[in-house]
């Protein structure tokens, strides 16, 4: 419990045996419940996962938003919080987050990895690629946002009962984001955190999963302006 505040934990792993077993040894004792889904790994993540203390779930459907969408419904804490298992995003910082989340009066806070501290963390291409989908939605949403796929977010318990991702991908951590963006009742902001090298191999298909993200980004768009049109037009019947 952190100030009054359960925290759950949420982490989707493919294949994450060695950074699995780091991220979980580093999990702040004021963490109450660990949530690792097992996205149809091959190795032992799901194994040591589960002898390390945490609820594993064991999703089948490969995906990076399957993950979530089988895993967040299992976090009961008053606040929810995001990691991957590759060690990358810094689960110390997860106490800091949600002092800046309830002192803000936000909802939902991502971790912005830009810029930086560490160039040798993230390979070239992937800044670059980054760059590329935070600007286009940058100018999509007419709204300023350092790091749009950032893969570590926390936030309070109740914003999932207001906002339903569809996406089963890589996109599903910018739908989230959007999601709450585009919700009037819902705060959203971000708290830039130290991102690290991480453990093991990357199983991000850079090219391949850049091209998805942005065209995810021009839909999302699109059904946004769509809905709004309809809604507008009902306004005045």
């Amino acid at each position: 419990m952190y100030k009054g505040h359960t925290v759950s934990v949420v982490i989707p792993c493919f294949n994450e045996e060695h950074g699995i077993a780091a991220v979980l040894k580093g999990m702040p004792d004021y963490v109450d419940q660990v949530v690792v889904v097992d996205n149809n790994s091959t190795d032992e993540t799901g194994r040591i996962a589960k002898e390390m203390g945490a609820e594993v779930i064991f999703e089948t459907k490969k995906g990076y938003g399957n993950a979530y969408q089988a895993g967040l419904p299992a976090a009961t804490g008053d606040i929810i919080a995001t990691a991957d298992g590759d060690g990358t995003y810094p689960t110390h910082s997860i106490g800091p987050i949600i002092d800046y989340l309830l002192e803000g009066g936000y909802d939902f806070v991502s971790a912005s990895r830009f810029p930086l501290r560490n160039p040798d963390a993230m390979r070239g291409r992937n800044v670059l690629g980054n760059k590329i989908l935070t600007w286009t939605t940058r100018i999509l949403w007419l709204r300023w946002m350092a790091d749009s796929q950032s893969g570590m977010w926390v936030f309070k318990g109740n914003v999932l009962k207001r906002i339903k991702p569809v996406s089963t991908g890589m996109p599903f951590s910018e739908e989230i984001k959007l999601l709450v963006v585009d919700d009037p009742r819902l705060r959203f902001a971000e708290y830039h955190v130290d991102y690290h090298e991480r453990i093991g191999e990357t199983k991000l298909f850079a090219w391949k999963d850049g091209v998805e993200n942005l065209l995810f980004l021009f839909k999302l768009r699109l059904r946004r302006t769509m809905l709004g049109k309809l809604l507008g037009i009902n306004s005045h019947r």
